[in-house]
């Protein structure tokens, strides 16, 4: 439901998600956006997977090697990664622990379900 109201948030009021070993997620969802950040330590990796949710993926701090459709990225701190929707990816290495946001529209309502099994494949 809409509001007319701002609402200030805190990442560290936000409890931590420990999704997989080296992945923790903290996120916000409003009515049409969902914003996430990532504690990604070295060596974790993010499945294989698509969803209809348009993707930014901004690295505050740290890299992350990228499969998108088949493609590597890696991207870097200060560097961005925009995703269609539908687009498989994964983040097959994390190069370095990372500090990451993901923006994320329309919402995860798959994270809000705790319906996201790809990590358990």
């Amino acid at each position: 439901m809409p509001t007319e109201t701002a609402i200030l948030h805190t990442w560290t009021s936000i409890p931590a998600q420990e999704v997989t070993a080296g992945l923790q997620r903290r996120f916000v969802t409003a009515s049409r956006v969902t914003i996430a950040r990532l504690d990604m330590k070295r060596g974790c990796a993010v499945p294989s997977h698509s969803h209809e949710n348009e993707q930014v993926t901004y690295v505050l701090s740290g890299a992350l090697r990228f499969n998108v459709a088949g493609k590597e990225i890696v991207v870097r701190s200060g560097e961005m990664l925009e995703l269609p929707p539908h687009v498989p990816h994964a983040v097959v290495d994390v190069l370095e622990d990372s500090d990451v946001i993901d923006v994320f529209s329309p919402i995860r309502q798959d994270w809000i379900d705790g319906t996201d099994t790809y990590f358990k494949r």
